[in-house]
C-alpha cells in the first residue's frame, strides 16, 4: 500500500493562519497604543493650559510618580544660584523669529522658600552666548516668582555623548548626575521649564517644552492590517491556482 500523497496545501493553510493572527494582533495593539496616546495628549494639553497651581511640599516629592507630575503647570519662588549654572546642549532653538540653529539650554538651580532646590530650564541661548558674561542681563538677583511645567529626568540612549561634568555640560537632564556633580543637597527630582517671557528676544528664551509627541499609532496599525489582506490575497491566489490545476488532472 502506497503512502499518502502530501498535502503542501495544509502545511500552507496552516502557516498562513498563524502569521495572518500576528499581523492582526499587531494591529490591534497599535489601536490600543493609539488610544492610549490620545488619551496621553489630551492629558498633557488640559495640564499646559491650567493655571499654575503651587508646587507641592518637598515631603510629597518621593511618592510622586512621574506620570502625576510631568507637565504640571506650577508656580515657585526662591532665588537663582547663578554660581551653579550648566548648559544643556540643544541641537535647534529659536531666538524670536530667526531660523533655528543649535545652542544650549541654560539650567540653573533655584533655591525655594523652603530651602530645597529644583533646576530650573530657563531657556534657550545661541552657541555665542553660552558663558553668563555673554549675557548679563540673564543674571537675574533676589526673590524671583516664577511658571514652568514640571519634566522628569531624560533618558540616555546609545547616541548619546556623555556628559562634560568638568565644562558644566550635559547632553540629557538627569537631577540626579547633575546634583552628584555639583554637590547639590536636598534637589528635587524633576526639573522645571520656565514659561516663555513677553520678549521672545531676552536670552535665555523661554517656553522650550516640546509638546508635539509623535503619534504614528494608526500609520502602523494600517500596515500590519494592510500587510494581513496581502497575505490573504497571496494565499487566495495560491489556492485557486491549486485547485485549478488539481481539476484538470
Amino acid at each position: 500500500m502506497s503512502a499518502p500523497a502530501p498535502r503542501p496545501w495544509l502545511a500552507v493553510t496552516i502557516s498562513a493562519l498563524i502569521v495572518f493572527s500576528v499581523l492582526v494582533s499587531l494591529g490591534l495593539w497599535q489601536l490600543e497604543r493609539l488610544e492610549w496616546k490620545e488619551t496621553l495628549l489630551a492629558h498633557i494639553d488640559a495640564r499646559i493650559h491650567a493655571a499654575p497651581i503651587d508646587l507641592p511640599p518637598a515631603a510629597q516629592w518621593a511618592q510622586w510618580p512621574v506620570d502625576d507630575y510631568d507637565y504640571r503647570h506650577v508656580k515657585i519662588s526662591g532665588v537663582f544660584d547663578h554660581e551653579k549654572e550648566i548648559r544643556l546642549f540643544a541641537s535647534a532653538g529659536h531666538i524670536g523669529a530667526e531660523v533655528a540653529q543649535p545652542g544650549y539650554y541654560i539650567i540653573t538651580p533655584f533655591r525655594l522658600d523652603d530651602g530645597h532646590l529644583i533646576l530650573v530650564n530657563r531657556g534657550f541661548v545661541p552657541l555665542d552666548y553660552e558663558l553668563p558674561h555673554s549675557r548679563p542681563q540673564s543674571l537675574v538677583e533676589g526673590r524671583q516668582t516664577l511658571t514652568g511645567l514640571l519634566r522628569g529626568p531624560e533618558a540616555r540612549n546609545l547616541f548619546t555623548p556623555a556628559d562634560e561634568p568638568q565644562k558644566r555640560l550635559w547632553f540629557t537632564r538627569d537631577p540626579q548626575s547633575i546634583a552628584t556633580a555639583l554637590g547639590l543637597d536636598q534637589l528635587a527630582p524633576f526639573s522645571l521649564d520656565v514659561d516663555r517671557g513677553p520678549d521672545p528676544n531676552l536670552l535665555p528664551v523661554g517656553g522650550t517644552t516640546l509638546i508635539a509627541l509623535p503619534n504614528n499609532h494608526l500609520g502602523y496599525a494600517l500596515t500590519w492590517f494592510g500587510l494581513a489582506a496581502t497575505l490573504v490575497g497571496v494565499y487566495a491566489v495560491f489556492m485557486w491556482r491549486r485547485f485549478a490545476k488539481s481539476s484538470r488532472l
